[in-house]
């Protein structure tokens, strides 16, 4: 072993079954470590899928929201600050920075939710509104053809152009 030859007094003090432990959970570790490092790396995206449901008519919309552009769902502005995903090899993962407020005529914006939104934990961290439902789906990139828009046409979802 290598640990006797530089720590001489140590090694000899300890015995080898303890010293056989501790360099396997030093190896454990390290693995652990460098296991983290690589699998918890997600990737960038430009464009997130959110799904929403207004709840009094029950209709279920799946629109793209393109990051740092404003959508509105119903009486709702959504902005998607960060899409995040993980790649393939690894346990799939989409993540959605959000900030959601609403709307009305007359009235000031009131924000309802600002934080992440995960696609496999919807219930995680939801927005919480009597009307309507909002949750991440997916993150993607753009594959925008010239001349076409990258929003599809849902009803109830639409784009707003920036405000200057």
């Amino acid at each position: 072993m290598i640990f006797p030859k530089i720590f001489p007094k140590i090694s000899a003090a300890v015995p080898k079954s303890l010293m056989k432990s501790a360099w396997v959970s030093l190896g454990l570790l390290a693995t652990v470590v460098v296991f983290a490092q690589t699998t918890l790396r997600a990737e960038p995206y430009g464009i997130a899928v959110l799904q929403g449901m207004d709840k009094v008519t029950a209709r279920v919309s799946t629109f793209l929201a393109p990051v740092g552009q404003t959508v509105r769902f119903g009486s709702l502005e959504i902005i998607v600050r960060q899409c995040d995903k993980r790649p393939p090899e690894e346990t799939p993962e989409s993540a959605a920075f959000v900030d959601i407020w609403e709307v009305r005529p007359g009235e000031a914006a009131a924000d309802l939710f600002r934080g992440w939104m995960f696609a496999s934990s919807p219930a995680l961290n939801a927005l919480e509104h009597p009307v309507y439902d909002v949750w991440v789906i997916d993150c993607k990139n753009p594959d925008i053809k010239p001349g076409t828009s990258p929003l599809p046409s849902v009803p109830g979802a639409e784009k707003i152009p920036p405000k200057g």
